[in-house]
């Protein structure tokens, strides 16, 4: 027995049999944003069954994305007064497009806009050789604005100086999203239940990545960031009915309302106020992010680490942060201009009462670190 189906789709049906009714080998047709083939042999319930399975082709958490590109050249279209979707056309669109993004930001648009066409119009734009290669083209005179970083003496100046009473959110949300090299939105989506405090230090899992890679991170007890945690949670009402972490935070008291992506993005942007930085609007959302991966770029982690620590899929992402780190090219510096190389060298000296040393001189050193045991 065929499936019931809704109204509206019964009259798209019955447009699309109308249209196909001379055929007798059946025809393709397409009405709006379903493209259904009828033919003799196929039910009703068959091309439901299809439809639904269409719809379910693009990716779930990015369909959205998918749904504003399309929309945008749809609007583009309309606005140029276009009717057919020619090769033409769309080299148009993104050559257009071309001059405010960078080539991989057209790439990304090329394929999202792809993926709706094959499903809402059934045209394959990949087809197009002279569109594909036009994005293929490296475009040269875009420069990517990267959010500006917070290095670790402004980090340890905004937690020692700032009032707890009007910053005190501003500094958990900077701790953890320093910590676990955070997205926005995975700072935003942080529950009570994502922490546990195993009293020397907090361990934090992050489920829903963008990558899909759980990550799990620890915050120390450096400082007094432990303090500072345990305080805002302490602060957490009763009566609130949802387990989100962050909640709104004013003149010492938290509300029942959990902080949005907006304001948690504008954490950065008010540590820099605070601290009197130059260029406030330059340290957005993505300032913890890039931070946290600079911080270990200049302290000699390698890539796979920093990789692993901020949940990248891409090597190339993690190159960026060693290859722009001061303190790897200082280092680069001196090998090239002075001659000299980092090395660890571990030394263990024996001294007692009877040969302790007048003075010890060091020369030519460069992050040293000395480790001194007592025995009485």
């Amino acid at each position: 027995m065929t499936a019931p189906l809704d109204t509206k789709f019964k009259a798209v049906v019955a447009v699309i049999r109308a249209q196909a009714h001379n055929s007798s080998a059946g025809k393709h047709v397409q009405h709006q944003n379903y493209c259904i083939t009828i033919n003799n042999c196929e039910s009703e319930e068959i091309v439901e069954a299809a439809n639904i399975a269409i719809s379910n082709l693009l990716p779930t958490k990015s369909r959205s994305l998918y749904d504003i590109a399309y929309n945008r050249f749809k609007k583009w279209c309309a606005k140029k007064n276009v009717q057919v979707y020619s090769e033409n056309v769309l080299l148009a669109y993104f050559s257009e497009h071309a001059k405010n993004y960078k080539s991989s930001t057209l790439w990304a648009q090329y394929s999202m806009v792809k993926s709706c066409f094959i499903i809402y119009d059934n045209i394959d734009i990949s087809k197009f050789p002279k569109l594909i290669a036009f994005l293929k083209k490296p475009v040269t005179d875009i420069k990517r604005k990267k959010s500006k970083i917070l290095t670790k003496s402004e980090i340890d100046r905004f937690l020692s100086s700032a009032d707890d009473k009007e910053f005190l959110m501003i500094k958990v949300g900077l701790i953890l999203g320093i910590a676990g090299a955070c997205r926005t939105d995975e700072l935003v989506n942080l529950t009570v239940d994502d922490i546990e405090d195993v009293g020397s230090s907090l361990i934090v899992k992050i489920p829903n990545t963008k990558t899909n890679i759980l990550r799990i991170f620890v915050v120390t007890d450096v400082g007094n960031m432990l303090e500072l945690f345990r305080k805002y949670l302490s602060l957490r009402p009763p009566h609130v009915k949802h387990k989100r972490l962050f909640l709104y935070y004013k003149a010492g008291k938290c509300s029942s309302q959990p902080v949005g992506k907006n304001t948690m993005g504008k954490i950065p942007s008010v540590v820099a106020s605070y601290l009197k930085l130059p260029d406030v609007a330059c340290y957005t959302g993505h300032c913890l992010r890039r931070s946290s991966a600079t911080l270990l770029a200049d302290a000699g982690v390698d890539i796979a680490t920093i990789k692993r620590h901020a949940g990248w899929k891409s090597t190339t992402v993690a190159e960026g942060y060693v290859e722009n780190s001061i303190e790897n090219k200082t280092k680069i510096a001196n090998q090239v201009l002075v001659g000299t190389t980092t090395s660890a060298i571990t030394k263990t000296v024996n001294v007692s009462e009877s040969n302790i040393p007048s003075n010890i001189n060091f020369e030519n050193c460069t992050n040293v670190t000395f480790n001194l045991n007592v025995n009485k």
